[in-house]
């Protein structure tokens, strides 16, 4: 019988995305302080969201609006990277995208502090966008979730394939 393992990923669910887009477009458009102002949110490309505004308080404030919908969608915001405002004469714009893959860089840094201060016996192999977590007992692969979780890797990690 095989080890028993699980994958970490960095994955978010796009279906999600776009209804926590909608959601904050449709909020856009009906609440009182956003009309008039020209606030508007929408998908600049398979993984980018562009949000505009006549002034940066608006922008700001539609981000805001678009982070509690993808936080009541169980999106973390770690998913989400806000770019920098660009001016254009009198439209502010915003384009943020979605973080999405565990780059080697980072797969190390995860595999480093599960080698560090995880259970031994453990390991941790890098398989293209994800990490491959094996070991002897359940237990300790349920010990390495809870020391992954409790750690800040600056991604939004999820755990799969927990067999």
């Amino acid at each position: 019988m095989a080890n028993p393992s699980f994958d970490v990923v960095s994955k978010v669910d796009r279906q999600e995305v776009d209804n926590a887009l909608n959601q904050a477009a449709k909020e856009l458009s009906q609440r009182y302080d956003f009309r008039g102002t020209g606030t508007s949110i929408a998908w600049a490309g398979e993984e980018a969201i562009t949000i505009t505004s006549e002034t940066e308080e608006r922008c700001t404030a539609a981000i805001d609006v678009f982070r509690e919908k993808l936080v009541r969608r169980d999106i973390s915001l770690k998913a989400f990277d806000v770019g920098e405002p660009a001016v254009s004469g009198k439209t502010y714009k915003v384009t943020g995208s979605l973080v999405q893959g565990i780059t080697k860089e980072k797969g190390k840094e995860i595999s480093k502090v599960i080698r560090d201060e995880g259970p031994k016996g453990i390991q941790a192999q890098i398989q293209d966008d994800q990490l491959r977590v094996t070991g002897k007992k359940k237990d300790e692969l349920q010990a390495v979730i809870s020391l992954l979780k409790g750690q800040d890797f600056g991604i939004a990690l999820q755990f799969t394939n927990y067999r």
